[in-house]
Order: C-alpha cells, then sequence, then structure tokens
C-alpha cells in the first residue's frame, strides 16, 4: 500500500485554482522530484500532504502505518529563519514536538532520536553552536535532521538546495540519497534544480497547476529532453 495517495485533488484559494484535479501515489522508499515553473502549485501540493491545506475536492489517504503528523518536512527557509537564535540541539530537538501528543516536555526516548539524527547527518559536532552561526549547508543538515525528528519513513523536501554552493549542494544530494537508499525514507522533492535533483530521483511529476507528467526519470528524459533536442533543432 502507498505512503500516501491522492486522488484527483483540486485546491483553491479565494476561488483561484492552485492545484487543479491532480493524482499522485508515493510508495515506500520511493524518491519523487516535483518540477514545475514559480506558481504551478508544487509548494501548495507539499502542503497538502501535509494536512495543512485542506483541498476542495478529492482526497488524500495516508498507508502502511503513515499519519500526516508523522512526515518530516523541510521548507524554504527565510531570512529570519537563518538567523534563529537556538543551538542546533534545541532545533533538532525541535523535531519531535509532534511526537508529544499531551506532554509538555522531552523525554528520553525524544533526546535519544535527536542524538540519533545529529550523528546521522554530521551535526553533533555543533550541538552547542547557534544554528544561525553555520554556514547554509549545516543548516540545511541541521534542519533535514529536525525532519527526521518527526519521521521514519517519508520526508518532502522544499527547494533544499536553494542558495547553497556547489560543494554543499553536492553534499546535499549525497546525504538525501543515502537516507533514501541506506535507510529506506522515501523522499519527496520541489526542486528548480533539474539536473541535479534527477541525479538520484526515480519518479518525476511535472506540474502546470495540474500534472503534466507522472513517471520514472527514464521516461521524463524520453518525453522531454528528447522535446528539447528537437526544439534546438
Amino acid at each position: 500500500m502507498a505512503l500516501i495517495q491522492l486522488r484527483d485533488v483540486t485546491i483553491a484559494f479565494e476561488g483561484t485554482v492552485a492545484v487543479d484535479r491532480v493524482s499522485l501515489s508515493v510508495e515506500k522508499g520511493d524518491y519523487l522530484v516535483v518540477l514545475g515553473e514559480n506558481g504551478s502549485g508544487k509548494s501548495t501540493l507539499m502542503r497538502a500532504m501535509l494536512g495543512l491545506v485542506k483541498p476542495r475536492s478529492g482526497s488524500i489517504v495516508y498507508g502502511d502505518g503513515l499519519m500526516k503528523n508523522q512526515i518530516g518536512y523541510l521548507p524554504q527557509q527565510t531570512a529570519a529563519q537563518r538567523d534563529f537564535p537556538a543551538s542546533v540541539e534545541e532545533v533538532v530537538l525541535s523535531g519531535c514536538v509532534n511526537r508529544m501528543g499531551t506532554r509538555f516536555f522531552f523525554n528520553k526516548a525524544d533526546r535519544a532520536k535527536a542524538e540519533a539524527n545529529m550523528a546521522l547527518l554530521d551535526v553533533t559536532k555543533f550541538r552547542k553552536k547557534s544554528y544561525r552561526t553555520l554556514s547554509g549547508g549545516q543548516q540545511q543538515r541541521v534542519l533535514l535532521a529536525r525532519a527526521l525528528c518527526a519521521t521514519d519513513g517519508m520526508l518532502l523536501l522544499d527547494e533544499p538546495v536553494t542558495g547553497l554552493d556547489p560543494e554543499a549542494t553536492r553534499e546535499l544530494y549525497d546525504v538525501i540519497r543515502d537516507l533514501n537508499v541506506r535507510h529506506g525514507v522515501a523522499v519527496v522533492m520541489v526542486s528548480h534544480d533539474v539536473r541535479g535533483a534527477l541525479r538520484d530521483a526515480k519518479h518525476v511529476a511535472v506540474m502546470d497547476t495540474g500534472m503534466d507528467f507522472n513517471g520514472t526519470v527514464e521516461e521524463y528524459a524520453a518525453q522531454y529532453l528528447n522535446k528539447a533536442v528537437k526544439a534546438r533543432g
């Protein structure tokens, strides 16, 4: 059974359709890259998958034991968020909030999960440092560790390499691939970096409010890259 399945989902704001009759399925261990121009509905679709936006019509079904509050989310960072005055450890631990239920304090299991994810993302050495003093690539690793505290099975990543230099971009893609391949975490990534994002992807979706394409990387290459070559010729 799919981790998450969108069935003919339409989302509108004040009468303007942002996502139009989109159907999409994400399986366990999948790596899906969602492409499209600005305003094509990519980020809105991701917010709907998190339960933050309610569809006007259609349905979103969670399966294989996954609940919407157990999805790790790495949103696009704002300038204010990059300057957040908390320690790395505090930022990572905050990813356990959705697991707390009616508890008011983090318990040993929460702290152990944060420790494990800091080690996994190689940021334990920064644990006492202020988050805002880190480089862009280091901050993204911290935020990935935080997102993993919310999930064991699925990550949603919204433009994760924006603003990173080429080396930090390559390193972050390597980390994401490792999480997918070695740890079985399903990845859904919104990106404008087509070449980099597709390097390790298994499936591709192309949005323009509706779903223009949904298939494998090989099928995407055959359809879109061949079209680009013919256009240049």
